[in-house]
């Protein structure tokens, strides 16, 4: 990842991300832990989670992002490690690897993720999520303008425009040396609250890089762009609220013993 995140943007949804970390979680079949790494833990609200859901692991959150860090280190009890996730290694065998919409913003998933589930102990578990969002109108969208000449030369490179593998994919580079190996996909119906409703959310995300890249002067055209057509795409509801449908892939993986 690239730019400055902004952890109050990030946590404004934090009931919307916060659910499907909820639900890998809950998918984790692990009575007891010692060790657990949160890789891409953000500002840390799901890392708390889960030292509150195993108290007697060591918990480390692991993020590439100084500005995410910064907030998370108010959270007493937790490890917290400045890495880039691309290279990162565990210190000690870790009875939990988990990760929550993280690993989209990284290349090469085909190594990747045997690395992750290596950094396991035999009977551990690698637990990721990641939003597989790319093939719908709030990335479709994104791609278009970041093409238009205005600004293509400076934008195009914030983009990533495949970033999640197929689920079978994933089946093929971690069945090898996984004992139990669960994937699937759910598509959230998501209503938000207020004005631009869409353009916060993605803000928030896969919209920042391509933002930030962008010179001062370009950025607000660019948005007011962005924005018109992404609320065409997702309009208002009488009721004050936009629905945006958001699909996320889930990975449970138990290490092979």
């Amino acid at each position: 990842m690239s730019g400055s995140w902004d952890p109050a943007l990030y946590l404004k949804f934090t009931d919307h991300r916060l659910r499907p970390a909820l639900d890998l979680m809950a998918r984790v079949l692990l009575p007891d832990a010692a060790t657990i790494y949160d890789l891409g833990c953000g500002p840390g609200n799901v890392t708390k989670l889960i030292a509150e859901r195993w108290p007697r692991a060591r918990v480390t959150g692991v993020d590439a992002s100084p500005e995410m860090l910064a907030k998370a280190r108010a959270i007493p009890g937790i490890t917290w490690q400045q890495a880039d996730l691309a290279q990162w290694r565990a210190e000690t065998p870790a009875d939990l690897v988990y990760s929550n919409a993280a690993f989209h913003w990284l290349d090469d998933h085909a190594r990747l993720f045997p690395h992750l589930l290596a950094q396991v102990r035999p009977g551990g578990f690698l637990a990721v999520q990641m939003p597989r969002q790319q093939i719908k109108p709030t990335h479709l969208i994104l791609y278009e303008v970041a093409r238009e000449p205005a600004w293509a030369q400076v934008a195009l490179p914030g983009l990533r425009e495949n970033p999640v593998a197929e689920p079978a994919d994933y089946y093929e580079w971690l069945g090898r040396d996984a004992a139990a190996l669960d994937i699937w996909e759910v598509e959230y119906l998501q209503a938000l609250e207020g004005d631009n409703a869409v353009l916060n959310w993605v803000l928030g995300s896969i919209a920042r890089p391509v933002v930030d890249r962008l010179p001062a002067g370009q950025q607000s055209e660019f948005l007011k762009l962005y924005g018109e057509r992404l609320a065409a795409a997702y309009p208002r509801r009488p009721d004050g609220r936009t629905l945006l449908p958001f699909r996320r892939l889930f990975i449970v993986a138990q290490r092979r013993g």
